[in-house]
């Protein structure tokens, strides 16, 4: 095992740019080597002609590479970072624009919903190859997980694999940013504790030098000016008493009651872009692709170092290289850490790590009510792994039928109609299921003169019929 960080799906511009300067500014990992990835070389060699302009331009003690081949690049790694997307802009436009066909109408579409589901049944069997090369080409290797639908990629990982993971997300950051904020407390003056899943993770405590600043944020978040930015997350504050990890266009998606029809829509979700608009994230991830396609975004970066970004990566690194402890939200399979959730699931929980790798942290019950919110999500998750890991068509109408948004709003014939035009307008990208879809299901046609078959009546009840109706 070499100095050396293997990053799988570096044409993802944006994010990989990201790490790559973060890692650059992190003293502890000069010296290594970076293994760009990605299946085709167009971004890559970009990606690296990026990278390379930072070494030179800093005197880094860095050496970085770009190849199309992942075993290459895995070849004694002690670091592996995912961050692909299967299918790309195409299928995510299936993700979203299918199910708005029959009325479920996603703002986000990666994490939960039919478009979550079906970008993870496009990712787990890559998954599976890459913890197969990793056995064999740099055991032991600590891997990043940045890839989504995150709740049901880590679900994975933890049943179907062995790989050394943590499953990474900048939700619980960026959230303490805007309570820093909402409540004008320095964000490093506050203390907290959140827990739950990824993108729906509790702000159990938050407090200012030991009193509780929830008083604080719930009563600012009763005035318009800040409600009008919060007004899934506010909502769910308000009546359940806690504040979470993600915005109102992504929260909308994992709970029933803001997406289910027009009206809900319109007050909730009326905000532009993330803030609840359809298919924004989509739109948003077809508008960068048609930009980075015209325009070499990266030929023109200056090369200077950034400050290093609010992303857990370059952190977890400098701890296990260092042996200075990092504290860190992250995503792992739950072995008691969160006791009122399923064990084997994903959950997001305190997870402190060293040189001798991650020690999660147990943090015992949830409050019961939002525990039920986060067991909505995991049933559907858990569905979704067993769907891949039996290859079964069946659980995947399972996962989807129980989807929040999807239930609140489709009957049982109409998902099953639509999770079977996704398996069929998604199929290249499916080979496991080799063209497999659920069954149809067609609705039973009642004639209007139709009685029904003679009833067995309980003896119990037959009281009734010798002395009269109860309530006579």
């Amino acid at each position: 095992m070499k100095n050396k960080i293997a990053v799988i799906g570096a044409g993802s511009i944006v994010f990989c740019k990201t790490l790559l300067n973060d890692m650059f500014n992190t003293p502890s990992l000069s010296g290594f080597e970076y293994a760009l990835m990605s299946p085709t070389s167009g971004k890559i060699e970009k990606m690296k002609n990026y990278a390379q302009k930072i070494i030179d331009k800093n005197n880094l003690k860095a050496k970085v590479y770009a190849t199309t081949d992942r075993r290459d690049a895995l070849k004694d790694a002690k670091y592996v970072i995912l961050m692909f997307q299967i299918g790309g802009v195409d299928a995510f436009k299936l993700d979203y624009e299918i199910p708005l066909k029959y009325g479920v109408d996603q703002c986000i579409g990666d994490s939960m919903g039919p478009g979550g589901i079906f970008r993870f049944l496009r990712t787990y069997n890559i998954l599976r190859d890459i913890d197969r090369d990793i056995k064999e080409l740099c055991p032991g290797a600590t891997v990043l997980n940045y890839v989504n639908p995150m709740g049901m990629v880590c679900g994975y990982l933890g049943r179907a694999t062995d790989m050394n993971y943590i499953g990474l997300c900048h939700g619980v950051q960026t959230t303490m940013d805007l309570i820093s904020g909402y409540t004008n407390v320095p964000k490093d003056e506050i203390d907290f504790i959140a827990a739950g899943i990824n993108h729906m993770a509790w702000f159990l405590k938050l407090e200012h030098n030991g009193g509780d600043l929830y008083p604080l944020l719930k009563a600012n978040m009763e005035k318009p000016e800040y409600y009008i930015n919060e007004k899934v997350r506010g909502e769910v504050m308000r009546h359940s008493g806690y504040f979470m990890t993600e915005s109102t266009g992504h929260l909308s998606e994992y709970l029933p009651w803001f997406r289910k029809n027009r009206k809900s829509l319109d007050l909730y979700c009326d905000q532009p872009d993330f803030g609840g608009a359809s298919g924004a994230y989509y739109k948003f991830s077809s508008a960068i692709q048609d930009k980075f396609n015209k325009i070499d975004v990266l030929s023109i970066e200056t090369g200077e170092l950034e400050p290093r970004s609010k992303e857990y990566c370059s952190y977890i690194l400098e701890a296990i290289e260092t042996n200075i402890a990092f504290k860190l939200n992250g995503n792992i399979l739950n072995k008691n850490y969160i006791t009122n959730l399923p064990n084997n699931s994903c959950v997001e929980i305190p997870v402190y790590v060293d040189k001798d790798g991650f020690h999660p942290l147990t943090v015992g019950d949830l409050p019961v009510a939002l525990a039920a919110m986060n067991q909505s999500n995991i049933t559907v998750q858990n569905l979704a792994v067993e769907a891949a890991v039996n290859i079964d068509p069946e659980l995947v109408f399972a996962a989807v039928s129980m989807d929040p948004l999807t239930s609140s709003v489709l009957n049982l014939t109409e998902i099953r109609d639509m999770t079977i035009e996704m398996f069929e307008a998604e199929k290249e990208w499916l080979p496991e299921f080799n063209g497999k879809t659920p069954k149809k299901i067609t609705d039973i046609n009642i004639p209007g003169n139709t009685a029904g078959v003679p009833v067995p009546v309980d003896p119990a009840l037959a009281i009734n019929s010798r002395f009269g109706k109860l309530g006579e």
